[in-house]
């Protein structure tokens, strides 16, 4: 007849808690570590954040370049645009505009 000590029960439980307590920590670290897990949740705020204030920041771009696109229409051309573009890019002067030339250093 073969008996079971006490020793060894204890030690068979003891595995079993060990295995247990293992699988808990295992599940618990990438729980907050992993690709899905609390610290990547708050990663993924912070980008979303982020990208929402860079998306703001386009929008208004947008609308200000909509705006300027809408005062240069063939039917409607503003006339301050038309002539503030004009100055600036062909170097368009007015016979009585005083103009100042700058040396290049």
């Amino acid at each position: 007849m073969v008996t079971r000590t006490r020793f060894g029960r204890f030690f068979r439980v003891l595995g079993l808690y060990c295995i247990a307590g293992a699988m808990v920590a295992y599940f618990a670290f990438h729980a907050q570590h992993g690709n899905y897990g609390i610290e990547a949740g708050k990663a993924l705020k912070e980008e979303i954040a982020n990208l929402t204030l860079e998306r703001d920041g386009l929008l208004a771009e947008r609308t200000a370049l909509e705006h300027r696109n809408k005062l240069l229409r063939a039917d409607q051309v503003d006339p301050d645009l038309l002539e503030e573009l004009a100055r600036r890019d062909l170097a368009f002067a007015m016979p009585n505009d005083l103009i100042m030339v700058l040396n290049r250093r």
